[in-house]
C-alpha cells in the first residue's frame, strides 16, 4: 500500500531569514556585537555581516556552528533557512511552475 503524504499549502508571510533572527533576538538576548559573536564563531566579520543583513544564507557550516553557540542544533538553523528559500523559490517561479506537468506513480 503507498504512504500518504499530506499536501501543504505554501505560507503566505514570508518566513524568517535565519539572519533577522540572529540580529533581532539573538545578539541583542546576549547582548553581544557582531565582532564579538564573529569571533566566537570563528567566522568572518564580512559573514556574519551577511547573514544579518540578509543578503548571505546560512550554509550548512554556518548552521553547525551557530547551533552549537547558541545551543539550540544545526537543524533549527538549516529548517529556517531551508523555509526562506523555498519561500522565495515559489514566488520566483509561480509563473512557470504551471507548465511543468505533475506525474502519478501507479
Amino acid at each position: 500500500m503507498a504512504e500518504e503524504y499530506e499536501v501543504v499549502t505554501p505560507h503566505k508571510m514570508r518566513p524568517p531569514h535565519p539572519g533577522s533572527i540572529l540580529r533581532l533576538d539573538v545578539l541583542p538576548a546576549l547582548d553581544m556585537t557582531v565582532v564579538q559573536a564573529a569571533r566566537e564563531l570563528g567566522v568572518s566579520r564580512q559573514l556574519l555581516h551577511g547573514i544579518l543583513a540578509e543578503k548571505l544564507p546560512v550554509s550548512a557550516e554556518t548552521a553547525v556552528r551557530l547551533g552549537k553557540w547558541c545551543g539550540n542544533g544545526a537543524n533549527l538553523w538549516v529548517a529556517l533557512q531551508r523555509d526562506y528559500d523555498l519561500w522565495q523559490a515559489e514566488r520566483h517561479l509561480a509563473d512557470k511552475i504551471g507548465d511543468i506537468p505533475t506525474h502519478e506513480a501507479a
